[in-house]
């Protein structure tokens, strides 16, 4: 019954609408009295006068909107509706009332006839929900319909095309915009009218009036036994036959339900392409015109039994609630979809503002770091000043020394009778070389172990920075500690220069020790630091060794590069660390 009253409702509403002349949402009592009245006499609904003037009295105050009007019609039309009344004559009742106001004045495809029957078909297809629209979904499922019941192809990009053009702020058409756009012939091309017109008469009556299937066909009487042609009209619970399809002369009626069956007969008597069906009481002899048109009536007719055993509805009202249904779903889903994209938004705007703090927070930190390179790349700059004043002066000492070089080399010549006694020695030296290429390997090794000292004291320097801080603080506690943390810490800063002085100084004495080595000729330095005894034989003559030795001032620890920039206990101390670790790895 709910059903039945969204249907009435919405040829009411237009109905109803028509009526709001100044489109106010209101309408006079003396047309609701008009309205109800005639709504009485389509429906079949008993009057009831008394109830009418009394809800329409002339001294309420003035017209009466939808809402208004609704509970009456409801509680005194409505709900006394029975399905025993004309729908057709109902709904052309209702669009009577509003055709003149709302039809398009422009020449159309279709007669007034074929609008009303669209009009129908609006309000079956439409949504329940005011005011009413039809879908693009059902636009087109209607369209297809049309289409293939003028013979015609669907032609989809078109109607994509026309997709693409649509208002959808408006989420549909209404009845007035469907009756103009089928019409115009925009989606009919090519065909006539009267094939446009019976394309809409065949769709309204399977969508309306609930045609299953119909034609003509052969039956057999029960009495004269004769074959008549009838025009047969299937419905969801009867099959009645007339004598042609203008339904004007009815012959009479098979009713239908889940006993019922349906089979196929051999040919006999002359006729061909025989079916029986058999009911309750009676059995009926048909003849189609083809194979084709038998097996078409056969399985409609069995597919119809099936529905009434099943108790489902005629197959398009199924599958338009279930395009309903499954449109509610999408909406759903969508609205669901919407919500979680609203609440994405609002993490991701959270943490869009979480990523700023934290990068506000990385540039000041950012900052701070920039701060302490300048200030370390200063003290580089100032480290690289004293650095290059000390080349300067390393520089000199290497021309001086050159200069000595050039006036001993004179000397030299007075030694060469010297070095031809030490030939000799030759063997001894090659094998001192080898030694000394063992020491080079050696010397490889300490200079690695120079570097991880310088590693080392690296992280010395970090740990010394760390402890300036620590300086820093507790410098507000006590004055006499800030003094002697301030020597400690000068102290430290002045010991890692110096030990980066000596590894530059190491770096220049050993290049000036190759030179002189190569100088000689002989390598006599090397020998010497090797071979003692050929140093204790050599000792007497004039300075030879003296003279290409850079000559410390300090008693120092001598590598083959020239002076160590440690101390013989440093170097045992590492040399033991380096063996204990190489012999754990």
């Amino acid at each position: 019954m709910g059903g039945l009253k969204d249907e009435l409702l919405k040829a009411i509403w237009h109905a109803f609408t028509a009526l709001d002349l100044d489109r106010s949402g209101k309408v006079s009592k003396s047309q609701l009295k008009v309205l109800s009245h005639n709504l009485c006499t389509v429906l079949k609904v008993p009057h009831d006068p008394v109830a009418l003037e009394e809800h329409f009295r002339d001294d309420d105050e003035g017209p009466v909107s939808n809402q208004g009007y609704m509970p009456y019609l409801n509680k005194f039309i409505l709900e006394k509706v029975q399905d025993n009344f004309d729908k057709i004559e109902f709904n052309r009742m209702c669009w009577t009332l509003c055709v003149k106001k709302n039809l398009t004045k422009s020449p159309l495809l279709i007669t007034e006839e074929d609008a009303f029957n669209v009009w129908v078909i609006f309000n079956f297809l439409s949504e329940d929900k005011y005011p009413l629209i039809i879908v693009p979904e059902e636009i087109e499922y209607l369209l297809k319909k049309l289409t293939e019941a003028m013979g015609g192809g669907w032609q989809q990009e078109q109607f994509e095309h026309y997709k693409i053009n649509f208002d959808d702020s408006k989420g549909g058409l209404s009845v007035w915009e469907l009756i103009e756009l089928i019409g115009n012939g925009q989606f009919s091309k090519g065909m006539d009218r009267q094939t446009v017109s019976m394309a809409i008469n065949e769709v309204f009556n399977e969508l309306i009036l609930d045609v299953l299937k119909q034609g003509y066909m052969m039956k057999k009487g029960h009495r004269r036994k004769n074959w008549t042609e009838r025009w047969f009209v299937l419905k969801p619970n009867i099959i009645s036959y007339y004598v042609s399809e203008d339904l004007k002369d009815k012959k009479g009626e098979i009713l239908l339900d889940e006993n019922c069956c349906v089979e196929s007969l051999p040919d006999k008597d002359g006729k061909k392409c025989l079916f029986l069906i058999k009911c309750f009481d009676k059995t009926f002899e048909i003849s189609a015109s083809d194979k084709k048109k038998k097996q078409e009536w056969i399985q409609a007719i069995h597919s119809t039994i099936h529905l009434l055993k099943l108790g489902s509805p005629p197959p398009h009202k199924e599958a338009r609630q279930r395009r309903k249904e499954l449109r509610k779903k999408l909406l759903a889903e969508q609205e669901e979809l919407e919500r979680q994209m609203k609440e994405l938004q609002a993490a991701n705007e959270s943490k869009q503002q979480e990523l700023e703090t934290v990068r506000k927070k990385l540039e000041e930190a950012a900052s701070r770091a920039a701060e302490e390179e300048k200030k370390r790349l200063q003290t580089q700059v100032e480290l690289q000043a004293r650095f290059s004043t000390e080349l300067e002066r390393e520089k000199l000492i290497r021309q001086q020394m050159e200069e000595q070089v050039a006036q001993k080399s004179s000397e030299l010549e007075q030694y060469l009778q010297r070095v031809r006694e030490l030939e000799d020695m030759y063997l001894k030296l090659q094998e001192a070389l080898e030694d000394e290429r063992q020491a080079r390997q050696d010397e490889e090794m300490v200079r690695k172990l120079q570097a991880r000292l310088l590693e080392e004291e690296s992280s010395k320097r970090a740990e010394l920075e760390k402890w300036h801080l620590v300086q820093q603080q507790a410098i507000q506690t006590t004055e006499a500690e800030k003094q002697e943390l301030e020597q400690q810490r000068l102290v430290k800063e002045q010991a890692l220069q110096e030990a980066m002085a000596q590894l530059a100084q190491l770096e220049l004495e050993r290049k000036q020790a190759l030179e002189q080595y190569e100088g000689v000729k002989k390598k006599l330095e090397m020998a010497t630091s090797k071979t003692k005894s050929w140093k204790d034989k050599v000792a007497h003559h004039e300075g030879l060794i003296r003279l290409i030795e850079p000559g410390s001032k300090s008693p120092q620890l001598i590598t083959n590069w020239g002076p160590a920039a440690f101390t013989q206990a440093e170097l045992e101390e590492r040399e033991k660390n380096w063996k204990e670790k190489k012999t754990t790895e």
